[in-house]
């Protein structure tokens, strides 16, 4: 028996305006609203729609068909205020009854490797938004960009979540296969479902490289692959962007028959299904333990944190973002937490990011900037606004200064 586990990231990060150093103090607004707007016109148009109404043709015909999302708070806020038909559909797919939403950070942050406490705050804000608009409450948890390692685990198990997604690495699973579920050292109860990345990136980034040696992927090829998974795996966690449908795989690709005739081939097979993350982690037992010391993630050929902290410009960037984070939340000034929270995107320091080479195509992906520094001058100069309004804010309310950063 091989379960299949369909898990797509939906995310659209909240872009900054080209700030500059002259309107520091003068000028509180940081957000490009129009680039947004477009984009996520453009996303919308190309995937979300189109993928949207096949994925629900597809529940309604194959009764054994499930996915599940996970939604970035900032995408769901921007669906709500811009394209609340396009949130419908979203919502139209879990009325179904067949779709499992998961939970992750609501800013789509990296907080868990610099603060456990606005972590912790922004899951909670996540799940409140989720039960709102889904009328679900997820046991099941995704940290942004598929960070993971030990520690997390054990932190998501206080929490009393039931499961954990993580890169199926190779560097982290030797000779073991990410096709089966694991217990994570450090951790007692909690499941460890591991992306099977081979499978998912052959979608995900070689569906329509005509210099990959399999192009073109045929539904029957793939099917084929995951068959062989059978008497040598229990699941094949399949975890993927959104926007791959029609965006990253534009529609003449031929990625939409792909997806409209995968289900089909893949239950022709009599020992295989499909399952949501937290029905596989009832049907399936840990086949071991799996010790992740260091911080994994589903980005670039490293798969560790280096697209986001790997130089001095996005350390010194996060360092100054959580330095701040006493002083911010002592204020109380909710306008002021929400604009710090938003510069906790991860995005942000995807774009400072200056190891092009083989991954430089995904990091251009919607990159509104011309050069990795003028990211980092931008998200600077609006860091010394934020800590410009601090100051102002304590001041005006004769509050101790000794916390101001």
């Amino acid at each position: 028996m091989v379960s299949i586990c369909f898990y797509f990231q939906v995310h659209q990060p909240y872009r900054l305006r080209n700030y500059n150093v002259f309107e520091i103090g003068k000028n509180h607004s940081y957000t490009n609203r129009q680039k947004n707007l477009d984009i996520l016109k453009k996303v919308a148009e190309k995937c979300y729609l189109p993928t949207n109404k096949l994925m629900l043709d597809l529940l309604n015909k194959h009764e054994e068909f499930k996915i599940s999302y996970s939604f970035s708070g900032v995408i769901l806020e921007q669906l709500e205020e811009f394209m609340p038909d396009i949130l419908q559909s979203f919502k139209d797919l879990v009325d179904t009854g067949k779709v499992e939403i998961l939970d992750e950070t609501y800013y789509h942050s990296l907080a868990f490797l610099y603060s456990k406490s606005e972590f912790k705050e922004q899951i909670i804000l996540h799940n409140k938004k989720i039960r709102s608009l889904f009328r679900q409450k997820p046991t099941v948890f995704r940290n942004t960009e598929l960070v993971y390692n030990n520690e997390l685990a054990n932190f998501i198990e206080s929490m009393g979540y039931k499961g954990i997604l993580a890169e199926g690495a190779d560097h982290i699973l030797g000779w073991r296969s990410p096709n089966f579920i694991y217990r994570p050292k450090t951790a007692s109860r909690i499941k460890l479902l591991l992306k099977n990345y081979k499978l998912s990136d052959d979608v995900a980034f070689r569906f329509s490289d005509r210099s990959w040696k399999e192009w073109p992927l045929t539904v029957d090829k793939y099917a084929k692959w995951i068959n062989a998974v059978n008497g040598n795996g229990n699941l094949v966690n399949l975890f993927m962007d959104y926007e791959t449908f029609g965006e990253h795989q534009w529609a003449d690709t031929g990625i939409f028959g792909f997806l409209r005739n995968l289900p089909g081939e893949l239950l022709k097979h009599p020992d295989n299904d499909f399952k949501t993350p937290s029905e596989a982690i009832r049907k399936y037992n840990p086949v071991s333990e799996l010790d992740i010391h260091s911080p994994v993630s589903w980005a670039d050929i490293e798969r560790d944190t280096s697209a986001w902290d790997g130089n001095d410009m996005q350390k010194s960037a996060i360092n100054e973002i959580y330095f701040m984070e006493e002083a911010i939340k002592k204020s109380k000034d909710q306008k002021l937490i929400n604009d710090w929270r938003a510069l906790q995107i991860s995005d942000h320091f995807y774009y400072m990011c200056t190891k092009w080479f083989n991954d430089g195509d995904v990091h251009k992906y919607f990159n509104p900037y011309d050069s990795p520094y003028d990211a980092f001058i931008t998200f600077m100069n609006i860091v010394n606004d934020i800590n410009f309004r601090l100051k102002e804010h304590y001041d005006k309310n004769n509050l101790k200064k000794e916390v101001v950063v």
